[in-house]
């Protein structure tokens, strides 16, 4: 009665942890910069106290929020991303405390797309989406050669017709 489903055994680019430091390193900049001029302000224009202590504290937590993010969830997410792509699901397994196991069927897939920032350009990596009518999954960081195969695989099982190839293709 049950189907014997091997877990997915794919992995996402070595490069991706990159990415993601990168990107992360750029968020977390802005908002202690922001901080930063908070600070500022609360000495200038003299605000309450306990202003600057809650900007203190906020501070504090988010650089230790930064340490995290920056130097441990990134490696910690590439390697425990997997995905699998067959003629009758796509798998996706990840998590990072708790983990997820997704199993999309072949006949529920509306349409595959593929996303590439600047950043995922520059080291030749894209992003899977794959939509079903109830939902999108995204297939973080892979290489770009994968990624047009993988989109044409899935495109092939799940019977969707595309006029343009390069339609789906999305840079910013």
């Amino acid at each position: 009665m049950y189907i014997h489903i091997d877990e997915p055994t794919q992995t996402i680019s070595k490069n991706a942890a990159k990415v993601w430091r990168i990107s992360n390193t750029i968020g977390h900049t802005i908002v202690l910069i922001i901080i930063a001029i908070l600070l500022l302000c609360t000495e200038k224009f003299d605000w309450y106290n306990w202003v600057g202590i809650t900007l203190y504290v906020l501070g504090g937590l988010f650089i230790i929020s930064a340490v995290f993010s920056i130097f441990i969830e990134p490696v910690y997410l590439q390697k425990t991303w997997r995905y699998q792509v067959d003629k009758d699901f796509v798998q996706l397994k990840f998590g990072r405390w708790e983990q997820q196991q997704i199993l999309i069927p072949m006949e529920k897939v509306e349409y595959v797309r593929t996303e590439q920032g600047p950043l995922m350009r520059r080291y030749g990596l894209y992003e899977l989406e794959i939509g079903t009518t109830a939902s999108n999954h995204k297939i973080p960081a892979i290489p770009a050669d994968t990624a047009k195969t993988l989109k044409a695989e899935i495109a092939t099982y799940a019977k969707i017709k595309d006029s343009n190839p390069e339609e789906g293709e999305v840079g910013a």
